[in-house]
Order: structure tokens, then sequence, then C-alpha cells
């Protein structure tokens, strides 16, 4: 197959082009179906069924699959997403282009070469092993970024029944794959207070942003660094002028942890801090949830990677894996039990910012590895159900 790719390279090369000069935010609805619309011709192409998830206020989901897969279900779940960070009119202001072996774009690596490499994947598969290619299902979501708000039950879904689940969002700049991603929780704090002018008769008022300044620290100190827990205040906001004791203050608090055990204990904590205040005659509201589990690494997880390891060695690619703090759709089949492992993309780095790259040098090899990895497990999996039928 290396020799397909290395064929078609310019081709990848000038679909990721067209998926990066469109604009596909979140919240541009248009956009993101615009990159949906493109990847369903294509997969139609290649005979795949499609089934289009409508949404109201983000772009639709495709699940895709092959049409032979009547009444049973593919055992490969490829998560991947359509939606970038970027506001509308980024890809007119700074398109596609390359420069020292680098492309650059708006999404590049987080995540459109990812959504070339899986099609050519397929593409691949279906040529090379036909076998292989009908044990894929492909989830191709729009709101990942946005915090899979429309996305996870589909995806919960879809990972029912799975043995593996591949998530393709880019490798870490120096080429490690993703085997552990913390959970992440997201609660908004909100203190009423009492207003007075803070010169004339300051004893008659309430100071929402005194009370604020005791429950931040008391969130920091939720913090222990080496169980992976981490409490970030991100934003606050609070008074209406210098001379007034304010009323009212909130603040947006971001929670990060390892495991779900962590997950409770850290609910109760931001529960305790809240019931109580430190300022007399002041109120605590606390709103938020726990929003993603962690993709905790489990011993399926490390059988899933030594087979992942082993092809890139075959593939002369050195293989390490890695835990990171930042979330993904990974969270969601891992935490139903399926072995799951993330960073299956290309190599390349600073998503989110206006010097986001790909590594030109990653993207065959790293398709390659995507490409072999699937028949490595659809060879795994289509023994065993011979051995069950026998």
């Amino acid at each position: 197959m290396n020799e397909y790719f290395n064929q078609h390279q310019d081709d990848m090369l000038d679909l990721l082009e067209q998926l990066v000069n469109i604009d596909s935010g979140s919240y541009d609805k248009d956009g993101v179906n615009l990159i949906g619309d493109k990847m369903e011709t294509l997969y139609q192409e290649l005979g795949l069924q499609i089934q289009k998830h409508k949404q109201k206020d983000f772009g639709n989901h495709l699940s895709i699959h092959s049409m032979k897969c009547k009444g049973k279900s593919p055992s490969i779940l490829i998560i991947a997403h359509m939606d970038t960070v970027f506001e509308k009119g980024t890809a007119a202001k700074r398109p596609f282009r390359i420069k020292n072996n680098r492309a650059y774009g708006p999404g590049v690596i987080d995540m459109k070469a990812s959504l070339v490499s899986v099609y050519y994947t397929m593409k691949a598969l279906k040529k090379y092993n036909s076998k292989a290619f009908h044990e894929v299902e492909i989830l191709l979501t729009s709101d990942e970024e946005a915090g899979s708000i429309s996305s996870r039950k589909l995806i919960e879904e879809k990972a029912v029944g799975k043995k593996f689940a591949l998530v393709m969002e880019p490798a870490r700049k120096n080429g490690a794959i993703v085997s552990a991603r913390r959970g992440k929780g997201h609660y908004t704090l909100e203190v009423i207070g009492k207003a007075a002018h803070s010169g004339i008769e300051p004893e008659r008022g309430r100071s929402a942003i005194e009370e604020l300044a005791h429950k931040i620290i008391q969130l920091y100190e939720i913090t222990d660094e080496e169980a992976g827990i981490h409490v970030n205040v991100g934003l606050i906001e609070g008074g209406s002028s210098v001379n007034t004791i304010s009323d009212h203050a909130t603040a947006e608090i971001d929670v990060r942890f390892r495991n779900k055990e962590q997950a409770k204990v850290i609910e109760k904590q931001i529960e305790e801090i809240s019931a109580t205040t430190e300022v007399d005659g002041t109120k605590v509201l606390i709103d938020g949830e726990i929003n993603r589990p962690p993709m905790e690494k489990t011993e399926k997880t490390e059988r899933l990677l030594k087979i992942i390891k082993r092809v890139g060695n075959e593939l002369q690619i050195n293989i390490m894996d890695t835990e990171t703090g930042g979330g993904s759709d990974a969270s969601f089949p891992a935490a139903l039990g399926i072995p799951t492992v993330d960073g299956l993309g290309p190599v390349g780095g600073n998503a989110h910012r206006e010097d986001e790259y790909l590594e030109l040098e990653s993207f065959i090899p790293r398709t390659l590895l995507l490409a072999q990895v699937i028949e490595k497990l659809a060879i795994k999996i289509i023994n065993k159900k011979e051995k069950s039928i026998s």
C-alpha cells in the first residue's frame, strides 16, 4: 500500500487544500456541512453507505460503513471531526500553503489532514483488503471543538459492540500517539452580594468580589498535580464601578482529572465549597458538570498499543505513547470499556493557532500506519469470528 499512497500523494494534498480552504468553525453550520457534503460524495464513490444525522445548531454528523453490514455492526470504529476553532473568513485570510515541507492553514492538522488520511486509507483497503474494508465504521462529527454537545450520544451509540476505537486527533509534535486523556469538567460559580457606596456607607454592602476571592483560593486547593488533578479559574467577572461594593461576581472553572474516582471526589469538593460563605450576607450558586470522562489506560488499551507499535516497527516508525490533559472524543468509547487509542492522525503542531502546521513527511507514513493497523485488527477480529463459528 505504500506505493499506492505515494502515487496518490498529490491527490491527497489537493483534497487537503480543498478542505482547509473551507471555513468550518463549530458554529459555522453551513461551512461544516460543506465539508460533510464533500466527504459524503467521496465515500459514496467507494460504495459505502452514509447516514446523515441532522442537527439543529451544528453541522450534520455522518456515519459511514459498508453496505454489506446489514444487520451486523463493523468491529472497528474510526472517529474524526470536521469542525475547527476558527471563525468564518479565516480561510480567505490565510489559505492553505506549503513552506519548508510543512503545510499551513486553519485546521490543517486539527484535523483536516486526518479526514484525508482516513478517506485514502479506505480507498486503499477497498483495493487491497476488502475484508478489512468491511470491518470499519467511520463517524465524522461536527462539534468536537465545542465540546461534542450534540455528538456525544451518537458516539456512545456507535461505540457499543465495537472491538476497537481509533481516534484521529493529530499525533503529538514528537510523533507520539495518545493512550490516556484526562477527564474534564466545566463549572460556573456565581456570587450574589449587596451593593453600597464604598466611600459613604461601605458597612451596608456585602462584597460578591471578596467572597469570590475566597472561593477561588479554595478551588485552587483542590489541585493535586501528582495525582493528575488540576483546577483552573480561567475567567472572572464582577462589580459595576470602582467605588461600589460589588453585588455580583462570577467565575468560570475548568477541572481536569485522571480517573473516574477522582471525578466523584472533585464534584463533592466543589459542592462543599459552594455550600458555605466567608462573607456574611452573600450567596453562592454553582452550575456545571463533568462533561468528558477520562480516557484511562487499561490492559485492553495496552494490548491495542502493542499491535500499533508492532506495525510501527514493521514500517520503521518508532511509536511512543503519552498521556495528555486535553480532551477529545476518545474519552467516550474508552469510558464504555472499548479499547481506544487516539492521536492516530499525521504529525503536526500549534493546533488552534495561526501557525498551525502539518509535517508533510508524516502524511504518507501515518496514513500507511493507520491502514496496516486496521488490517491487523481486522485479521484478529475475523479469525475470532471464524473460530466461534467452527
